[in-house]
């Protein structure tokens, strides 16, 4: 874990909040702007260090234009409280990551962007230096809801190839933690991952999916990712197409 001073991540976000990103629409509809990135926080209820990056992920979240996800992971439960967010799958995730990267840097908070960067998730400002270096997504892609209860996703053309993801995802958690290093904190959780669905193969074309609401719903779930990944989930590889989408209950 890292050490990080809540009191440091509480300053403005103007860097964030004055971003010329394009725009991601915040309601039922379609999406269509690629956004700049993907920012994966690997977090930990059990963890000290984690709440100023928690905090730091919702600033995000609130910037239009990136796709922040809350991936709580399972690893520090045995501290003396369970994480009750977590997926072991994200921990799974977190180190084939590490693996793929060649660091086998795996803790909390971390931050990974599209797939690819690597930093330490609650520090500001190497968060916004790498925000500014990560390599670009180029893969548009569209979510739509339609009448019938079903969502709509289009892949469009781009260079490469990879798998298609649909994470169901509850954009505001607030738990009250009982045990451990955080005893007696109250924290906000922003855009938590709750499944991971796979959609299918893309390669390069353009390709369309669709998904059943009523299979994706529970856990207060209220918008849903969508993840266009090279490489394979035991042997991820960078990221080249997203949108987060809220949907309708």
């Amino acid at each position: 874990m890292f050490v990080g001073m809540l009191a440091s991540v509480l300053a403005p976000f103007a860097a964030w909040a004055d971003s010329t990103a394009p725009a991601t629409p915040t309601g039922p509809g379609a999406t269509s702007a690629i956004p700049v990135a993907v920012v994966e926080l690997y977090t930990s209820q059990g963890c000290s260090s984690c709440p100023p990056a928690d905090t730091l992920l919702g600033a995000l979240a609130a910037t239009p234009g990136y796709v922040p996800l809350t991936l709580a992971v399972d690893y520090w439960d045995y501290l003396g409280w369970k994480d009750t967010l977590a997926k072991h799958g994200h921990s799974v995730r977190q180190k084939a990551y590490a693996r793929m990267r060649g660091d086998g840097k795996m803790f909390t908070p971390q931050v990974v962007i599209n797939g690819q960067m690597m930093t330490v998730g609650n520090d500001k400002p190497a968060l916004d230096a790498a925000l500014a270096k990560a390599p670009p997504l180029t893969v548009p892609v569209s979510v739509m809801q339609s009448d019938n209860d079903r969502l709509a996703i289009t892949i469009g053309n781009g260079l490469g190839a990879g798998e298609v993801w649909l994470c169901p995802v509850s954009r505001s958690e607030t738990v009250k933690i009982g045990r451990g290093e955080n005893e007696g904190t109250t924290v906000d959780y922003h855009n938590v991952v709750r499944g991971w669905f796979k959609l299918g193969d893309w390669t390069g074309g353009k390709a369309r999916f669709t998904a059943r609401l009523d299979e994706l719903r529970g856990e207060d779930v209220d918008a849903v990712a969508v993840l266009v990944q090279s490489g394979t989930a035991v042997a991820p590889g960078p990221i080249l197409g997203a949108a987060l989408m809220p949907i309708s209950r």
